[in-house]
């Protein structure tokens, strides 16, 4: 009786909810009308009106729609309002008036979100920044320190399917607000209840709405180039050196071919369907460079230009996904714990050219990635720190360095597609990882190696690493208890061996453990050296599963992976 009344409540909830912003006259009649097309559509009004849209880690991420637990331009003004009453109540007057940095992406309202951000921001007397059009998540994150800037906002939902858009909010230092921040401006966004509380702009503070001009790009773009490490091969080979890019309908399209061209890479094929902005990313599933569906027309291109390289990055340009020809002709996807490995070992090899690795040089990785570019940075005795994930963790421990002199950040990656090398950016940077893909990419190919072939000396020398993540995306109310309810399975069950293999060690990282953050992942480390993670999304619905096997060869590591992905498979199948 007790449970049906709690559900009464709820039910009562959300339709007063949907009432109210059907009737209060603060809401547009096209958002109106978008809401009287689903009346009766109970379970659709519950999913948008059940709850606000979180706050999560850094920010908003959803479907674009009407109502509290949709992404439209009233979640936007709010979460808005949220960060300036935490700007305003915890800065100096002197802080809050170097303003905040917004960007947006190519995605259906990112305009118009950017547009609500900055006109409430200037509504609470706070100077906004804004681009003429979009720009990459990297120059925003470039641009927030450049203009010594508190705060910045960028405007995507990352590789999303098209319905979705998001809201990324960054501090002064250029890397997405730590947890702290982002739990005390949550507090400051679920105090808004009424929207038509929230401040709208003004003749009189118009003028706090600043367009930026290109000379920021080009501060962003020689920022980038500075990270080449051998100017000179780039120069030399460069011209001839043919490879094929595809922004996947985003943002990398103008600064990646830039960068390239200015360091003196000229062969430069872009797939033309995927060339320009479109919010559709028509022809494309899921614009996501992890998924090598997403790469397949640039790899047909290269087949037919003989490319040996094929390069994409995701729409707001922070991950880059690589395509590269095996020895038998084939065009394989490496995966990110490869490429942010390969990586790890030129630019270590690059900086000891040069003397210039240093005896407290620094990896930073998160506690997802493979060992790969780990077991390299300790060969060549490059200190590794292992962080939570979420790239802000590495910016954070940049910043930590510039103030301890401790460590020297030598390059930081996460096996989600996302690399850093050099600190003008402190988030995950898709230009500058493509330019350093290239020339690694070239180097290899003044040696007579393709870069598969490259990848394959590391193995021998150092292991087989392999490693394969599964992902269960379940959506909405019953979706979020179901993936609670799997790791309340694990999270309370003694897991004594995965796939007869003994584990170890198991970690709980929401105890706090290894000088870390809480953080709700669990890590089983088996005695043949592999483990498994489990972390669910923050943000999407879904629960991923992380399996990183090494072995003497590639067989024995692919029976490895195999093995322990079919015991999770298992596994899950009971728990559903």
């Amino acid at each position: 009786m007790e449970c049906t009344k709690q559900r009464e409540i709820k039910i009562n909830d959300y339709v007063r909810q949907y009432e109210e912003w059907l009737n209060n006259p603060y809401f547009d009649e096209t958002t109106k009308n978008e809401l009287r097309k689903i009346d009766g559509d109970t379970k659709e009004i519950e999913d948008r009106f059940y709850k606000d849209l979180e706050f999560g880690t850094a920010g908003l991420r959803g479907v674009i729609a009407a109502g509290r637990n949709r992404i439209n331009i009233y979640t936007v003004r709010r979460a808005t309002f949220g960060l300036a009453n935490y700007i305003i109540k915890n800065t100096t007057e002197e802080e809050k008036n170097r303003g905040v940095v917004i960007a947006h992406d190519n995605r259906h309202m990112s305009r118009e979100f950017c547009i609500e951000t900055a006109n409430t921001l200037a509504a609470c007397g706070i100077k906004a920044y804004i681009f003429d059009s979009l720009r990459t998540t990297p120059e925003l994150s470039f641009a927030v320190r450049n203009l010594n800037a508190i705060s910045g906002v960028v405007i995507t939902a990352s590789h999303n399917p098209t319905e979705y858009n998001g809201y990324k909010v960054y501090w002064e230092d250029g890397a997405q607000v730590m947890p702290h921040i982002a739990s005390a401006i949550t507090e400051e966004i679920n105090s808004i209840h009424d929207y038509s509380i929230i401040p709208t702009l003004t003749e009189e503070n118009k003028n706090l709405i600043i367009m930026l001009d290109e000379k920021e790009d080009t501060n962003f773009i020689e920022a980038v180039k500075s990270q080449i490490i051998r100017p000179e091969l780039v120069k030399n080979i460069g011209k001839d050196f043919k490879i094929v890019y595809t922004p996947l309908c985003g943002t990398g399209n103008v600064p990646i071919r830039r960068a390239l061209n200015e360091v003196g890479f000229e062969d430069v094929l872009v797939v033309k369907e995927e060339e320009m902005p479109d919010p559709n990313f028509s022809g494309i599933d899921y614009p996501n460079p992890e998924d090598k569906k997403a790469l397949q027309r640039g790899i047909e291109l290269a087949k037919w230009e003989g490319a040996d390289l094929v390069i994409a990055t995701d729409p707001d340009c922070d991950r880059v996904g690589v395509a590269v020809k095996t020895t038998s002709g084939e065009y394989v996807l490496l995966t990110g714990n490869q490429i942010g490995g390969m990586l790890t070992n030129y630019i270590i090899e690059g900086l000891k050219e040069k003397n210039g690795l240093k005896e407290n040089s620094a990896l930073i990785k998160t506690i997802v990635t493979s060992e790969f570019g780990a077991d390299i940075a300790k060969a060549n005795k490059v200190n590794v720190l292992n962080v939570l994930t979420g790239f802000k963790f590495i910016g954070e421990k940049i910043k930590l360095f510039e103030g301890t002199k401790e460590n020297t950040y030598v390059f930081g990656y996460e096996e989600s597609y996302g690399y850093l090398v050099g600190t003008h950016a402190r988030d995950k940077d898709g230009v500058v990882a493509s330019l350093l893909i290239s020339e690694m990419a070239a180097f290899y190919s003044s040696k007579g190696m393709s870069l598969y072939e490259g990848l394959i000396e590391l193995y021998n020398k150092y292991g087989f690493f392999k490693e394969e993540t599964i992902s269960l995306t379940l959506k909405g109310i019953e979706g979020l208890s179901k993936i609670k309810d799997i790791i309340l399975f694990f999270r309370e069950n003694d897991i004594k061996n995965i796939n007869n293999i003994n584990v170890v060690d198991t970690k709980d990282y929401s105890k706090g453990i290894d000088g870390l953050p809480k953080a709700d992942v669990l890590k089983y480390f088996l005695e043949d050296g592999s483990w498994v993670a489990i972390r669910p999304s923050g943000t999407e619905p879904k629960l991923k599963f992380y399996i990183a096997v090494k072995g003497e060869d590639e067989s024995i590591s692919d029976e490895k992976i195999k093995g322990i992905k079919t015991y999770i498979e298992n596994t899950i199948e009971k728990l559903m």
